[in-house]
């Protein structure tokens, strides 16, 4: 993509919540044209002492595509280590070909799973070719890589094989899962083992596949004296209707009681059906949670997020930047629905507060292009984190404007729904940046909380009617829903119950034998009543 002009985005992080009053701030995002970034997406990332980015793994292609025999081809994999400097705007890399065949392979496979502690990036399984099984494998490797050591060599030109270190495990052999740390346990939260051609007729056609989800989160220690590396202390917890998910988002948390742990946000695929998690999953040191009392309609699929707390209030915010979404606002700030899970401009945010509710809202920028999908925001090192978690602590910034760290990389579409027509041209890794800004002040742009109206979108027409109407309602889960009619005096006259299918439901209702006047319309989803007045002829 190429920018001529810098373009400035600002979005409102304004948290409503009864009874107490919130800090404002703003968030501005800023291209930046980085000389001879990588385009690439789904990589790894660590950071030097001194701020410079080591990128490796991912892609360098875009959405990849359904055929089996041209999907994930070993030419588009990241066979490379970049060093990026965004501060001098300046590019090193180098191949990685020089590296044994078992660390050559590991490091240029996707949607690897990573972490750095002080100055070691660890990097675990990843998904790719492999030339020594002469197959897709899913590695079931942990690298080890001296960030500052690697760098100094890529930029140096001297030798980069000192500074890797491997061994191999097979439960971890994941692919498209999340890696955080608590305690210096580290969590390796869901995820899939996949061998073989993707194919999306299934694995009995055509080359075939080996799939399985780990439905797992795996905890372990990472024993590292800088020569010899092993797992310790390694435990699983299996939860196959909960953890049966994928390349989604997951971020550091401050829980409203005060506890860390992290959010694992939505993310594919349902048991029933090839369509996004609508709910999450809380991770703490003492187990984990699933919240269905909260759905997440508007980002499902690994992008980059930015974790911020603001502990005087004590309010957690998540944001979203672009990347894939079953859900999207229109226009009129109706929530309307897509299958086809299509790429989005959406930039979104989840707050929850101090009683543990949760509120998404949809923010009213948007990234300037179909853009975000399987990008990584790179915070800044000297960045105030709430006691070292990961997380921006809102109430240690300065007044007004801080740089805070870059999104980079990512998938860039040409259109919102490529996957049934895509020939390798419709998308590409994208090697562009955003500076990206907090603004503490009370700049007044509104961002459009999800609610009961926009989300049920519920209209009757005509309206008024003799007595033949057409009711529209989106459900958005399975629970029981009814259509009830009531008079003026609070009698029910007529109820209706509505198909416990997700999705835009249309219902005819007939009210030709009752009298003419005004009645009220009921429709009750779970504990949601959303009330229309209707007009009987």
């Amino acid at each position: 993509m190429k920018i001529k002009r810098v373009l400035i985005f600002l979005l409102s992080i304004i948290a409503a919540s009864p009874g107490v009053s919130q800090e404002q701030f703003t968030v501005q995002i800023e291209p930046l044209v980085i000389a001879n970034a990588p385009s690439v997406h789904s990589f790894s990332f660590g950071k030097t002492t001194d701020g410079k980015w080591i990128i490796l793994g991912g892609r360098i292609d875009g959405l990849h595509r359904r055929q089996p025999f041209a999907s994930f081809l070993e030419n588009d994999n990241n066979k490379n280590v970049f060093v990026v400097d965004p501060a001098s705007n300046q590019t090193w890399s180098t191949s990685l070909n020089v590296l044994s065949a078992s660390l050559f392979e590991q490091l240029q496979s996707t949607n690897q799973e990573f972490i750095q502690r002080g100055n070691t990036l660890y990097i675990i399984g990843g998904y790719g070719f492999s030339a020594t099984q002469n197959d897709h494998i899913t590695y079931d490797k942990l690298t080890a890589i001296d960030v500052d050591g690697l760098a100094n060599a890529v930029i140096n030109n001297t030798s980069i094989t000192p500074y890797f270190r491997q061994i191999t495990n097979s439960n971890l052999a994941v692919t498209g899962g999340q890696l955080g740390r608590l305690n210096d346990v580290f969590y390796l939260c869901g995820g899939q083992y996949f061998e073989g051609r993707y194919n999306p007729m299934g694995p009995n056609n055509g080359p075939g596949f080996i799939q399985n989800y780990t439905d797992e989160i795996r905890t372990f220690e990472i024993s590292d004296d800088g020569s010899n590396l092993s797992i310790l202390n390694y435990s699983a917890q299996n939860d196959t209707n909960n953890l049966h998910r994928r390349d989604y988002n997951m971020t550091p948390q401050i829980f409203p009681d005060g506890t860390p742990g992290f959010t694992m946000f939505s993310g594919v695929f349902q048991h029933s059906a090839n369509l996004p998690w609508l709910n999450s999953v809380d991770v703490t040191a003492s187990g984990y949670t699933v919240n269905n009392t909260f759905n997440q309609y508007l980002s499902q699929y690994h992008s980059a997020k930015v974790p911020i707390y603001d502990s005087f209030n004590n309010v957690m915010h998540t944001l979203f930047f672009g990347g894939m979404s079953q859900y999207k606002l229109d226009a009129n700030n109706n929530l309307i629905q897509d299958n086809n899970v299509p790429f989005v401009k959406t930039i979104s945010k989840v707050s929850r507060f101090n009683d543990g509710s949760m509120v998404e809202s949809s923010l009213d920028i948007e990234m300037p292009t179909l853009l975000g999908s399987g990008a990584e925001f790179i915070p800044l090192n000297n960045i105030a984190n709430y006691q070292s978690y990961d997380i921006l602590d809102l109430n240690s910034l300065q007044e007004g404007v801080t740089h805070i760290g870059y999104i980079f990389g990512g998938i860039e579409s040409t259109q919102e729904n490529i996957f049934f027509i895509n020939t390798g041209t419709q998308s590409s890794a994208s090697n562009l940046a955003f500076k990206v800004f907090v603004n503490k002040a009370s700049l007044n742009i509104d961002d459009v909380e999800l609610n009961v109206n926009n989300i049920y979108n519920l209209k009757v027409f005509p309206n008024p009617s003799k007595g033949d109407y057409l009711v529209e309602v989106f459900i958005p889960n399975t629970e029981k829903s009814s259509l009830e009619v009531y008079d003026v005096l609070g009698k029910k006259i007529k109820s209706i119950d509505v198909d416990a299918t997700i999705g835009l439901q249309k219902i005819s209702m007939d009210l030709n034998q009752i009298a003419s006047g005004e009645y009220f319309l009921v429709f009750k989803n779970n504990s949601n009543i959303i009330e229309k007045k209707i007009i009987k002829l």
